[in-house]
C-alpha cells in the first residue's frame, strides 16, 4: 500500500471547493431525510451515510452528463 494514498478517504482534491461540497453533501442529506449535522455524524447507521454519498455521486454524474450534452 502506497503511503500517499494512506489515510483519509474523504479529503477534497481542490482546497477551494471543500465550503461547496459541505453544502452540496448537506443539501443532498436534507433531500434524503438523513439528519447529518456538521461535527460528528457516528450515530447514524452506515447506510444512512452511504446514501448520502452515492446521491451525491448520481447527482454529479447527472449535470457532468447535461454538461456534455450541452443543456
Amino acid at each position: 500500500m502506497s503511503t500517499k494514498n494512506s489515510g483519509s478517504s474523504n479529503q477534497v482534491n481542490v482546497p477551494e471547493a471543500k465550503e461547496a461540497m459541505d453544502r452540496f453533501k448537506m443539501e443532498v442529506a436534507n433531500e434524503l431525510g438523513v439528519p447529518l449535522k456538521n461535527g460528528y455524524n457516528g450515530d447514524l447507521t452506515s447506510y444512512q451515510n452511504g446514501s448520502v454519498g452515492g446521491y451525491m455521486v448520481k447527482k454529479m454524474i447527472e449535470e457532468q452528463e447535461r454538461q456534455m450534452a450541452g443543456k
